[in-house]
């Protein structure tokens, strides 16, 4: 067994076979585009900043994929060697830029691993401590550090690349070496937004375990509506289509679109049942 999932076995003929039909990640990436308020965001956001809560666009997109994939468990799954896997966590990667005293920016990867009890506050605060611990120009995380040495060393980034491949295709990668990989996570998510740069739809790494990739650009006039005094925010989603059916991912997106509509139902823990009357789509906004 992996340390980071169990495999599925009671899977119906054709989805265990597709793994083997389309053997690589990049096989199978399907991509979609996602168009949400920004105005309904903004509203919530700025409601809460009030309150002293400074929430952003990222912690409201992750807690309602998170909160979405909690009705959806399949989309946590993820292919290693012909075989699917159930995550045994939640986790998300995602990258920040770090500004040198010359100028020089450079990118370092984190992870934040998410639970069932959290809610978009926690989620929020998780987020920032990931970052505040990174952000100064001398701070480096394990991951920089590893690859820091690894690439002091003429030779070794190679071996120790097809190294962690080969074990890992054999579940034998160690639970340390899997904790710094960006790589294995639940869902990977980039903010272009954050520089003023449109959305993409970015591949889904071969190596390591990422399922799902997530990219937020900067809010567009709201041509969908026909009102273009108001903004909406795409988003370009890649996914990997062995590991749930068409069905399941659709019922996935509903959920997920029914939280960035209504993101008043993040404040709960997310393992919450639903209520039983949805909130207005204007009280949410409020």
């Amino acid at each position: 067994m992996r340390p980071d999932g169990t495999r599925v076995k009671d899977l119906p003929p054709l989805v265990a076979a597709i793994p083997y039909i389309m053997p690589k990640r990049y096989d199978a990436w399907n991509s979609v585009t996602e168009n949400i308020d920004e105005e309904v965001i903004k509203d919530f956001i700025r409601t809460h900043r009030r309150a002293g809560v400074r929430l952003n666009h990222m912690s409201v997109i992750i807690s309602a994929y998170y909160k979405a994939v909690l009705r959806n468990p399949k989309l946590n799954y993820f292919v290693m060697n012909g075989r699917i896997y159930r995550r045994n966590h939640f986790c998300v990667s995602f990258v920040i830029l770090k500004k040198q005293a010359d100028g020089v920016v450079n990118e370092t990867t984190l992870k934040v691993y998410l639970d069932e009890n959290d809610t978009v506050f926690t989620v929020n605060q998780k987020i920032k401590d990931a970052i505040d611990a990174n952000k100064a120009e001398h701070q480096s995380n394990s991951t920089d550090k590893f690859a820091k040495f690894m690439f002091s060393v003429p030779g070794l980034p190679k071996f120790v690349v097809w190294l962690a491949y080969h074990l890992d295709k054999h579940g034998l990668l160690p639970r340390k070496i899997i904790d710094l990989s960006p790589f294995h996570t639940s869902m990977f998510i980039t903010n272009l937004a954050s520089i003023k740069t449109s959305y993409i739809h970015h591949h889904c790494y071969e190596f390591g375990t990422t399922s799902v990739f997530v990219c937020m650009g900067k809010p567009v006039p709201n041509y969908i509506s026909g009102d273009l005094t108001k903004k909406m925010m795409p988003i370009g989603v890649v996914m990997d289509e062995r590991i749930c059916t068409g069905y399941e991912y659709a019922a996935f997106c509903n959920d997920f679109r029914r939280y960035m509509r209504l993101p008043r139902m993040l404040e709960y823990p997310f393992c919450q049942e639903e209520p039983a009357k949805e909130p207005s789509q204007e009280t949410a906004a409020v």
